[in-house]
């Protein structure tokens, strides 16, 4: 099964994180199909904390790809933030 999950980067406390769409049996850190945002839970100042492509999501997601439960968290945000920067 093909999911959409986070894989970690970063430093050390220091957690940085990009939303992929990868087999599921591939371990976290590995190999990925398509990379499609991030997320930076520690953004400071002018960086920003959530960059995703919902275009990418709404293909996944018709094709098969489940959504771990971070991941669909985010991209309600992602909606939501982008809905209300449309309007």
């Amino acid at each position: 099964m093909v999911s959409i999950r986070l894989s970690r980067g970063g430093a050390k406390k220091r957690p940085f994180y990009h939303i992929v769409v990868m087999d599921s049996r591939k371990r976290r850190d590995g190999r990925y199909l398509e990379r499609l945002g991030y997320f930076n839970p520690m953004a400071t100042g002018g960086e920003s904390e959530l960059n995703i492509n919902l275009e990418r999501i709404n293909y996944w997601i018709s094709q098969g790809a489940q959504p771990s439960d971070r991941v669909a968290k985010l991209i309600k945000t992602g909606r939501t933030t982008e809905a209300t920067s449309t309007s």
